[in-house]
């Protein structure tokens, strides 16, 4: 049922990218381009979202646990650190560089596009490289 559940929310979520235009680079860049021709339709999106995510979680706060696991996965480390602080810095340059986001990006496979597949595969290989990295013993 778990998985079931996973791959539902999935599918919403990949159909609601796919609809809103945001698997569209184009796009995305028009919305990060607040110094030229900015194209606001985004926001629309991400408030929605936003709207949606706290009245979910309002409601999810009131359980004791998910429904679908034993025990809520929260993180444990609350503090601001390098790795995040780089982490974010990296996502914030590819995202205003390609106008693509990993979820976008996963769902925009559909389209079909071979700069999708690219960033797809590199996004991939980046993974894989910070894994490497970032294994235990390497700090």
């Amino acid at each position: 049922m778990r998985e079931l559940a996973a791959l539902v929310c999935g599918v919403v979520f990949g159909a609601g990218l796919l609809v809103s235009g945001m698997t569209n680079p184009a796009k995305v860049l028009g919305f990060l381009d607040l110094a030229g021709r900015w194209d606001p339709t985004l926001a629309f999106v991400m408030g929605g979202a936003l709207a949606v995510n706290a009245a979910a979680w309002a409601l999810t706060r009131r359980r004791e646990a998910p429904l679908f696991a034993a025990a809520f996965a929260l993180p444990a480390e609350r503090r601001i650190d390098r790795r995040l602080l780089a982490g974010a810095a990296l996502f914030g340059v590819g995202w205003g560089l390609v106008g693509l986001c990993p979820g976008p990006a996963l769902a925009g496979l559909l389209r079909g596009q071979l700069p999708v597949y690219v960033f797809v595969l590199t996004l991939v290989a980046g993974i894989a490289a910070a894994q490497l990295y970032t294994r235990p013993g390497r700090r």
